[in-house]
């Protein structure tokens, strides 16, 4: 990529030939602060985590996140710091006074790629309803779990403050496709509540989701 390589040409010579990657990876110039007042910047934070989630040392830890890695303009900590600033959600914050996050696989589902294309920033309600729980259910598919007292596949699904129960079922796909309808609903819903904060591309993708069987 040729605009990588004048970038790194240029982040060498302002650094003064003396240029040090983050996590092997990131360039940061210097042109923009990691830090004011002593503590990270927001965007050098959203960066430097960026960068750890394309680390072999978090796959190992969290196998989610294997093979991902970030685009050429992401690895600039410039390019990166002006792409937050022009973003919708960056700034923001919910009730609670919790960041949005910096979502990298809902506008492409199961995408493996930090990118200006295919990041967005998200509502911590949205980025938690659609967060898989793949440890806690075991082998049944989403939203389904084998109740042994009622002999039966329960299906149920949580709408961030709390687990709703959907019903129990005879079979395990009986009781995905209460899960499924009920979810995709209900994103639909939550579409609706934050259609005039996100990013019209997040909207639509929250519009389109669809929640399968093997998910």
């Amino acid at each position: 990529n040729s605009n990588l390589v004048y970038y790194l040409i240029k982040c060498f010579r302002v650094c003064g030939g003396h240029m040090n990657l983050v996590y092997g990876i990131g360039v940061n110039s210097g042109e923009y602060p990691a830090k004011v007042g002593g503590k990270h910047t927001k965007q050098y934070k959203l960066w430097h985590g960026m960068l750890s989630r394309c680390t072999e040392k978090v796959w190992n830890e969290r196998p989610t996140y294997t093979g991902t890695t970030c685009s050429d303009n992401f690895k600039g900590y410039t390019f990166f710091y002006e792409w937050c600033q022009q973003q919708l959600g960056f700034i923001n914050k919910d009730e609670n006074s919790r960041c949005w996050h910096l979502d990298k696989d809902l506008l492409t589902k199961g995408n493996k790629v930090y990118s200006e294309d295919t990041c967005v920033f998200v509502p911590h309600r949205i980025n938690l309803l659609l967060i898989k729980r793949d440890a806690s259910r075991g082998d049944w598919p989403v939203g389904v779990s084998w109740r042994k007292k009622a002999e039966k596949f329960e299906a149920s699904c949580s709408t961030g403050s709390k687990s709703q129960h959907l019903g129990f079922f005879d079979t395990p796909q009986e009781a995905f496709l209460a899960y499924k309808t009920f979810k995709e609903a209900l994103i639909k819903e939550v579409a609706e509540d934050y259609k005039d904060q996100v990013d019209s591309r997040l909207y639509q993708a929250l519009l389109d989701y669809r929640v399968e069987i093997t998910d």
